[in-house]
């Protein structure tokens, strides 16, 4: 199959050329947003699991406290 040229006229080239760089320019932007989505994920899991280890240390005090109120002798 041979290829032939194509011609366009010289005002939807540019227009292509335009739609094109808007395209680079949105993906771009599209790339900062997910990163910075991803920052602000890290982040919220680092809080969670500061959360999940305070929540922890506050059940064993809870489970000592009981423990020693109802159970003084196995201490």
């Amino acid at each position: 199959m041979k290829e032939a040229p194509i011609f366009i006229k010289i005002d939807q080239y540019k227009d292509v050329l335009d739609i094109l760089h808007l395209a680079k320019s949105k993906i771009r932007d599209a790339r900062v947003l997910i990163e910075k989505i991803n920052e602000l994920k890290n982040a919220e899991d680092t809080e969670i699991k500061t959360w999940q280890n305070s929540l922890d240390e506050v059940e064993k005090r809870v489970m000592f406290i009981d423990k020693s109120l109802f159970e003084p002798e196995s201490l």
